[in-house]
């Protein structure tokens, strides 16, 4: 049996999300979180080509574009996707409102099955979660930080806090272990924010849900965590796991 069919055949066995996701840093946590769904939906992964590694407002334009996007989709069919999802918050926020939208809306076409991004999946939990004040603790330079910003006001939410970190590459960041990341949460955090966001899918925190909310004692989002809650969302198939933070048991 060929390659294609193999997947093709696997498509068959139940719901799949697929994620198209920029070059290669913290992939490996969409595996871990769908051993930790514990269920029948598989969360299938298609990357990107990004250009240039870099969290640079021209390099962000180009890595989103309708064409690198649109590179992933047939893969991401052949593999049973029934709904997709970009996997990247900086290459959609940067856009704007209006263009995020737009951007999801080719993709979506492209696709021909309901899209989302990373960006839109932090403006649904944070809808979801009930939280109006929100703290940023972001590892980009705070100049495409406040880019990140700009868009959760445009979603309604108040920005009491944002922190940037300067980190210019996806790699580097893919790098940051426990250690790192609570730190990276510590400093974003603000007493007036009702949850703490984590914005960049680059960043390996699946293992560490449980972890970052019981360190600052509420609802912390993370990248990775949403663009996958996004995902069952959009597919209309949500998902209790205490194991996922706050998100996942409340929302």
């Amino acid at each position: 049996m060929k390659d294609a069919e193999v997947e093709m055949a696997h498509a068959a066995t139940g719901p799949a999300v697929g994620f198209l996701y920029p070059g290669h840093s913290a992939e490996d946590d969409y595996p871990r979180l769908e051993s930790m769904l514990s269920s029948d939906i598989r969360l299938p992964l298609v990357h990107t080509d990004i250009g240039e590694d870099a969290h640079r407002v021209d390099a962000l334009l180009e890595m989103g574009s309708a064409t690198r996007l649109a590179a992933g989709v047939a893969e991401l069919k052949v593999r049973g996707a029934q709904a997709v999802v970009w996997a990247c918050t900086s290459a959609s926020f940067v856009f704007g409102w209006e263009g995020a939208q737009e951007q999801v809306r080719e993709l979506s076409q492209t696709a021909a099955i309901p899209a989302s991004s990373t960006s839109f999946a932090f403006a649904h939990a944070v809808r979801a979660l009930g939280a109006d004040r929100v703290a940023i603790a972001a590892t980009y330079p705070e100049d495409v930080a406040e880019h990140f910003t700009a868009f959760l006001k445009a979603a309604g939410a108040e920005v009491v806090a944002m922190c940037g970190s300067g980190i210019i590459t996806a790699a580097e960041v893919g790098t940051w272990g426990r250690e790192e990341v609570l730190r990276l949460a510590r400093a974003g955090d603000h007493p007036d924010a009702q949850a703490v966001l984590l914005p960049d899918t680059a960043l390996h925190t699946a293992a560490y849900l449980t972890d970052l909310e019981t360190e600052l004692g509420k609802p912390v989002l993370t990248a990775n965590q949403v663009t996958v809650w996004e995902g069952l969302r959009i597919l209309d198939r949500p998902l209790a796991r205490p194991n996922l933070g706050t998100l996942f048991t409340t929302a």
